[in-house]
């Protein structure tokens, strides 16, 4: 069944009925909070007043209602308290020790709720020599090992924000929040979780650090089956200046790609052998740079050689594979990616954004008094 845009029904997602109080922040922390709303959590989104939105607030925002509250102010605080003690969870993405300043840090707020799952998100981790330093997706992957084994063979390039911020911290979070869920369920016992994006990072280099530790991986960039080191898993320019890849790792999947590009398979017995990889390079490059393309996509897109074509985000949005599974949808206006993974009983949605009104605040528990306030 197809993700879909929610039209303001109640959320018919796996975590329906799961109350998720998130702090506002950015990246990663938010985004956490859009796949959790997605996946059907109630989100009520703590936001500063006065904060300017950001370009990318439209989407990592989506889903959730918001309660805008001055947490320099003893109301605020309070209200955040009451909050807390309705809530199955509670996500922040501030550095070490702001929580605590406040007075929400997590003994405070486990005291209140025994069965709160605190979930923390930040780039260094709760302790350790960075811990209360600034930095940035880049910074995170650096240490973490990944950034040097990913770009060009003479520098390193930062594969957008995907590593640190969203693989390495939000879907990490996401999971440590679904885990300590249950256990809190079977136990009545919450927890902290302390996610840091450079042990997230590092644990996405799981593999690769095996390969090394087994002598299959070089320490330098573009000499690997993975880094684009291989001739047959990388990037191929085509005669209209478009871009393909191929990914034809395993023996039948190479011998398919040489089929169709009327290569014979014995010029290529071991194509794991790298002292081939340079004569397999140019010959793939002289190949693909002598056709669109398209060519490329109607000759081996239907195939078993591990081929795609390199689409922008404008041309990924009318891909017929994307196009059939509604990888894409528009929501208040905005084209954006669909929920995901997909749930055959209990499909996912993206929720309304809304304003909390005094109805979403009884429903989370808060005192009349403190809606009173918080109202006017």
């Amino acid at each position: 069944m197809n993700p879909t845009a929610s039209t303001g029904s109640a959320a018919t997602g796996p975590l329906h009925g799961v109350r998720v109080l998130e702090f506002a922040g950015l990246g990663p922390a938010p985004f956490c909070g859009m796949l959790l709303s997605d996946l059907g959590a109630q989100v009520l989104r703590i936001a500063r007043p006065n904060n300017p939105m950001q370009s990318f607030d439209g989407i990592l925002d989506r889903g959730r209602v918001t309660l805008t509250l001055d947490l320099k102010q003893r109301d605020g605080i309070e209200v955040c308290r009451a909050l807390s003690k309705s809530a199955d969870a509670l996500i922040e993405g501030f550095r070490p020790g702001v929580m605590e300043k406040l007075g929400l840090g997590p003994d405070v707020l486990l005291g209140d709720n025994p069965k709160l799952v605190y979930g923390r998100m930040t780039g260094w981790g709760q302790h350790g020599p960075n811990a209360h330093t600034a930095g940035h997706d880049i910074n995170y992957i650096a240490l973490s090992g990944a950034l040097h084994s990913i770009g060009s063979a003479t520098k390193p390039t930062p594969p957008l924000n995907l590593v640190g911020d969203f693989g390495g911290g939000a879907l990490y979070l996401a999971m440590g929040v679904l885990a300590a869920l249950l256990n809190a369920r079977s136990t009545g016992v919450g927890q902290v979780i302390d996610c840091a994006m450079t042990d997230g990072a590092a644990s996405l280099m799981s593999m690769m650090f095996a390969m090394r530790g087994a002598g299959e991986w070089r320490e330098q960039r573009h000499a690997n089956l993975l880094d684009g080191g291989a001739p047959f898993y990388d990037t191929y320019r085509c005669a209209d200046d478009k871009w393909i890849c191929v990914g034809a790792l395993e023996p039948q999947f190479f011998a398919a790609l040489l089929k169709k590009l009327d290569i014979p398979v014995t010029d290529y017995p071991n194509h794991w052998d790298r002292s081939c990889w340079p004569g397999m390079r140019a010959r793939f490059e002289q190949i693909f740079q002598s056709q669109s393309q398209a060519h490329w996509c109607a000759l081996l897109e239907d195939t078993d050689a591990c081929f795609a074509p390199i689409l922008s985000m404008s041309e990924a949005l009318t891909h017929p594979h994307n196009v059939a599974r509604g990888t894409f949808t528009t929501h208040d206006g905005l084209v954006q990616p669909s929920p995901a993974p997909r749930f055959s009983r209990t499909p996912s949605s993206i929720q309304e954004s809304s304003r909390a009104d005094a109805q979403t605040l009884r429903e989370w528990r808060l005192p009349e008094n403190l809606i009173d306030r918080v109202m006017s």
